[in-house]
């Protein structure tokens, strides 16, 4: 291994958090708002719409780890894997903007043209992704480093999800003059455009450090034999898959539990009395001030999560930060539609101990790679960072669909010519259920399966201290 500098100055942090900048945009729209954009706004029945999720985001899924190994062999003068955030740049930017169209076709045709869509949406991110979160394993060998990366491109995930979740809705409603629809394609031109200008500032700015020696072959068989071997990658699969689950369907409920559990008078009360008066669409703005309250302490457990992750090392951080913030949700269940202020305090806990997770999962996607690399003397970086995406694209999937599934199973009514209707008791108990009991369970999945994880702050240090050990004697051998 070629084991060049260390260290990475401001501007490369800075330029290659912009690409999670970038990918959030869409990626947090999606989370948020798909299950709502395909049944409140595109007129797509629950049942259907979560049809439409779950099997696009499977079969999307199912390409990652195929990603992973082309990422690996490719070898081009820009290095593996920056070639790839170029070239995916605007395909990324076109397939997200066709995804929140809403061509006038008939029912069958609004299904077809929103499962293409969504499809190809997946298959262009997990080609971007992919390698982007690679590059991160290869930009330094320095775990504290890499910490220090993982909380400058969170600061970047944060700011898109501050942007997504509490300035999206208002400002479809703005944008469009009051038409959500055309509102929602008007903001993904702005995201998507943006999104390309982020992706070419990343490309430029990084450099790829961690080279595998030349003399370094496997097989694809090799490769997939190293990954089933590899237990700390299977539990990070675990872990991820049940994480984006939880986010995904207590992300994605929120809308209707604003917009149909809670007493709107008592939303209107709350916000006038925090200095928020004058406001028409008390749903809307209190929807964004709560999402936007989540992750401004998000950004405040970001910044605890470093220093705490090089004092007590990741997994034990992750497993206390994940557990607290579990019972922060599971609190969403006791309170009633009027308890407004006690809704927005629950979600500001939940997104500070949340918060000091949210840097680690990445970082410890980079140690699983160097385990690897410590335990087979063969670097397989983008395939053990499919990891990470499969079980994103896979909780994404499941937990987007389990919103529309679970709206369809307590007899959901689609909005009539964009009026609400009043939902059933049945209805709205789904709703408590989904953003409370329902993810709470997964998060505590994730919590347990932390346990089995055996990448601890010792073992953090001796593969370190180990690999720098034997690229040091490799760069010798290879000068001579």
């Amino acid at each position: 291994m070629n084991n060049s500098s260390q260290k990475i100055g401001l501007i490369e942090k800075i330029g290659y958090s912009l690409g999670d900048l970038a990918a959030n945009l869409i990626f947090q729209t999606l989370m948020t708002f798909l299950a709502f954009f395909y049944t409140d706004v595109y007129g797509i029945e629950a049942g259907k719409a979560s049809a439409i999720i779950f099997t696009g985001g499977m079969i999307g899924a199912l390409f990652n780890p195929f990603m992973g190994m082309i990422a690996d062999r490719t070898n081009t003068r820009w290095g593996k894997f920056r070639p790839w955030i170029l070239w995916t740049a605007i395909p990324f930017c076109i397939m997200a903007i066709l995804a929140f169209r809403t061509p006038d076709f008939s029912m069958s045709g609004k299904i077809v043209y929103a499962f293409i869509t969504y499809l190809l949406l997946v298959i262009v991110y997990s080609a971007n992704n992919l390698p982007y979160a690679a590059l991160s394993g290869v930009l330094t060998g320095d775990m504290a480093e890499r910490n220090s990366i993982s909380s400058f491109r969170f600061v970047a995930v944060m700011i898109a999800q501050f942007i997504v979740q509490s300035l999206l809705l208002p400002m479809a409603t703005y944008l469009g003059d009051g038409d959500k629809t055309l509102g929602f394609e008007k903001i993904m031109v702005i995201f998507s455009i943006t999104g390309a200008i982020f992706f070419l500032i990343t490309f430029i700015t990084t450099k790829e450090r961690i080279v595998p020696n030349p003399e370094q072959k496997s097989s694809v068989k090799q490769d997939i034999s190293d990954l089933i071997k590899n237990k700390p990658w299977i539990i990070m699969l675990i872990l991820t898959v049940f994480i984006f689950i939880t986010l995904a369907l207590k992300g994605g409920m929120y809308i209707y539990y604003f917009e149909n559990y809670l007493s709107e008078p008592h939303i209107s009360v709350f916000l006038q009395k925090i200095g928020f008066s004058n406001i028409t669409n008390s749903v809307d703005y209190g929807f964004g001030l709560f999402n936007a309250g989540g992750i401004i302490f998000m950004i405040v457990g970001i910044a605890f999560s470093k220093g705490l992750a090089d004092k007590y090392g990741k997994r034990d951080v992750f497993i206390v930060g994940l557990f607290f913030g579990t019972l922060a949700v599971f609190a969403f269940f006791f309170f009633p539609p009027q308890a407004i202020a006690l809704v927005y305090m629950s979600q500001i806990l939940h997104g500070f101990f949340y918060g000091l997770t949210i840097p680690l999962l990445w970082a410890m996607i980079a140690d699983v790679a160097d385990f690897s690399e410590w335990k087979n003397n063969r670097r397989a970086t983008a395939i053990i960072f499919s990891a990470m995406i499969l079980g994103l694209k896979v909780g994404l999937s499941i937990g987007g669909a389990l919103v529309a599934w679970i709206l369809s199973k307590y007899g959901y009514i689609e909005p009539i010519d964009g009026i609400n209707v009043i939902q059933s008791a049945e209805t709205l108990k789904g709703i408590k259920l989904s953003v409370s009991i329902y993810p709470s369970l997964t998060f505590l999945i994730g919590v347990i399966s932390l346990f089995f994880y055996e990448i601890n702050k010792k073992k953090e240090i001796q593969i370190e201290m180990e690999l720098l050990e034997r690229r040091i004697n490799t760069d010798i051998i290879l000068k001579k």
